[in-house]
């Protein structure tokens, strides 16, 4: 008996899987192998012919181009099927230990296919604007090899039927940020960034496995179907098991999807390329751990403590990365930043039990968020570019800093209208996707109860307006900082870079639609998502119900859901037109002259003085205990007593038995000789 059932129910749970409801998944596995066989061919082409530019081109965007076509073609079956059993293909067993049995297993159903088809259709199109921004580098194959490994992994993650397979995606994705993030290796600052995102993921990666021993110590299995069927039985609401398990496994969220106290390694992933940027923030791995606590939603729902937490957590991490974007002034760390916000409002719906206003949010801001960073990759291409030719300091910095800009919309008029698009889809002004995704979360806080959770909600997405606008106003508009030799050299994003641009844009103006609540006042209602993926969440919602109740759906100062829908609105538009006429005449200095702000705004420029911290309490004293292990205990004592001092000791030895022993005279041995024989003869005497 593992937790109070048999080992049988969890046979006969998993054995009962079927292709139910008529859904009959068309080459499902392909999906996953399309960006792995991408993988193995740009690998091939890395190592044997690396000028082979052609070839990476048509291969890297190609096979995603395949798994898209199959996530499509699924998702049309599964609509087809209506709401459709869990469907499982187990194609071998993985591992076979006592009464643990893991399959190699995918599970079809709508949330992973939902998941799978946002992953991929963003993917491509960061693969596709890839071609153009990675043209001239060097490691174009070995970049697009990596690029390919990153989505097969992702792919793993969201379509696997366990949790040990969930874990090989988790791990994968981790690895390939260290691959990317750290692409340009012979830089020691881009080195350090993609090591400090794996160091920091390992801690997340603790709790991930901890949770997974606990699970099949209470409820012995470790398939989501077994898991979530047993669970409401097998563990107590509230109780101890299921808030530890629940625990561990948030632990492991908070390092992938970098929340609080975890996120340090995200800013510093805008170490990598652009692409890579856009990869890791839109579609892939920091929307992991919003993806398993929705799969998960039956035991956290169980765990009422642990939901508390998730929402708190995703509430604060939301606030303190909105303030610190107000004060950056790299173009990507700003939206870096921003990222950290938006999953923090994944958190914090998921922390609700809104798990489709979670799952919502992370496919609009997959679209528009891809679209700020490649709008961001068209200007640092476009002014790197230009201050190259113009035989400028091109470097990093100087391209990166929009201090440095200014004006730009004259010279990339796509690239402007296009991140004006996303800026507003982020601000959550209507009809933009962000609007309608950000609004189900806001308004799931205010349902539940949790007035001061809403507040600080609403209070951040006034602070996401007046940060983007503000981005875009220190990029785009005003007088350019940009000098005139090299404003001569601008040239506009090339079709391969622009052409994603624009589809992006489209998709932040129509992604939001998926979902239209009854309550917004002049729209017809459309709850098109929320009927999809309730089949995924019947089993959370369900226990939700039974121990909580259903939602008050009581605004915290009156009012319904439209009304504070429309007045969020107002209060980002208000935010946007203000700071765009404050700003928009304010004269910036140059990097080079600007001085650092002080005061309060010094305090957000220095990002809350997280890093110093971590380095004050965490980094240094580790440092010190390593020198010290070093100095002390390799060196002198194993090195030097141990290891030279035994050395020393039996050289000695060796010396004084060459001066007093081996003398070179016959008579000396044969005397050592008799008094050897006498001693003998006198212990054996006695």
């Amino acid at each position: 008996m593992v937790g109070g059932f048999g080992l049988n129910t969890v046979s006969g749970l998993a054995g009962q899987v079927a292709e139910g409801g008529g859904f009959n998944p068309f080459l499902p596995a392909w999906i996953i192998l399309f960006p792995f066989i991408g993988f193995v061919v740009n690998a091939a082409i890395a190592f044997l012919a690396p000028n082979q530019r052609r070839r990476v081109s048509l291969v890297g965007p190609g096979v995603l181009g395949l798994a898209l076509a199959l996530a499509v073609i699924n998702f049309v079956l599964l609509l087809g099927a209506g709401e459709s059993e869990p469907v499982v293909r187990s194609y071998w067993t993985w591992i076979e230990v006592g009464h643990l049995r893991i399959d190699a297993a995918l599970q079809l159903d709508q949330l992973s296919i939902f998941m799978a088809l946002v992953v991929t259709a963003v993917s491509f199109v960061i693969h596709v604007y890839s071609v153009g921004y990675m043209q001239k580098d060097p490691g174009y194959a070995r970049y697009f090899a990596y690029l390919n490994l990153f989505v097969f992994f992702m792919l793993v993650l969201v379509l696997a039927a366990n949790f040990p397979l969930v874990f090989v995606g988790w791990e994968g994705v981790g690895l390939c940020s260290y691959l990317l993030i750290g692409f340009w290796y012979s830089d020691p600052k881009k080195s350090a960034a993609g090591l400090k995102a794996f160091v920091v993921n390992r801690i997340g990666d603790f709790g991930f496995l901890m949770g997974m021993f606990a699970i099949f110590a209470y409820v012995g299995s470790l398939d989501f179907i077994a898991v979530f069927e047993i669970a409401p039985r097998a563990l107590q609401y509230g109780g101890a098991a299921v808030t530890m398990i629940t625990l561990f496994l948030f632990l492991g969220c908070v390092g992938k999807s970098a929340q609080i106290p975890l996120f340090v390694w995200l800013p510093d992933a805008m170490e990598g390329p652009t692409p890579v940027s856009a990869l890791i923030h839109a579609a892939t791995m920091v929307t992991a751990g919003v993806y398993l606590i929705a799969r998960a939603g039956v035991l956290f729902a169980l765990a009422p403590l642990t939901m508390n937490v998730v929402a708190i957590t995703g509430a604060a991490t939301a606030f303190i990365a909105a303030t610190i974007a107000v004060q950056q002034v790299d173009i990507k760390r700003v939206i870096a930043y921003s990222t950290i916000s938006q999953l923090g409002y994944m958190f914090l719906a998921v922390g609700l039990g809104a798990f489709t206003a979670g799952i919502f949010h992370l496919a609009t801001h997959a679209v528009f968020k891809a679209l700020l960073f490649l709008a961001s990759g068209a200007v640092i291409h476009a002014l790197h570019d230009a201050l190259h030719n113009a035989r400028e300091d091109a470097s990093e910095a100087a391209s990166q800093d929009m201090r440095n800009m200014g004006g730009l919309r004259t010279y990339l008029p796509t690239t402007y209208r296009t991140a004006w698009v996303a800026a507003l889809a982020l601000a959550g002004v209507f009809p933009l996707a962000g609007f309608f995704s950000k609004d189900e979360i806001l308004w799931a806080a205010a349902a539940h109860g949790q007035t001061v959770l809403w507040v600080i909600g609403v209070v951040t997405a006034v602070l996401t307006a007046g940060y983007i606008t503000r981005w875009i106003v220190m990029v785009f508009h005003g007088e350019s900082r940009v000098s005139s030799k090299a404003r001569k050299h601008l040239q506009p994003a090339a079709r391969v870079m622009g052409i994603p641009l624009i589809v992006l844009g489209v998709g932040s103006l129509l992604a939001g639609w998926m979902n239209v609540s009854g309550a917004l006042p002049l729209l017809p209602e459309f709850t098109w998502l929320h009927d999809f993926l309730h089949p995924s969440f019947a089993g959370a919602e369900s226990v939700l119900a039974a121990h909580v109740g259903e939602p008050s759906h009581a605004a915290p100062l009156g009012g319904g859901e439209g009304t504070w829908a429309v007045i969020s609105t107002v209060l980002a538009a208000v935010a946007i037109v203000a700071v765009f006429r404050i700003l928009s005449e304010r004269k910036y200095a140059r990097a080079k002259d600007a001085v650092a702000p002080t005061g309060v705004m010094g305090f957000l420029y220095h990002k809350w003085y997280v890093d110093e911290v971590y380095d004050a309490l965490i980094i240094r004293p580790f440092q010190a205990l390593a020198r010290f292990c070093w100095r002390v205990i390799d060196r002198a004592l194993i090195d030097g007593v141990m290891v030279n001092g035994t050395a020393a000791v039996t050289r000695v030895m060796g010396r004084i038995g060459s001066f007093v022993i081996q003398t070179g005279y016959v008579g000396s041995y044969v005397l050592v000789f008799l008094l050897g024989v006498l001693i003998v003869l006198g212990a054996v005497a006695f």
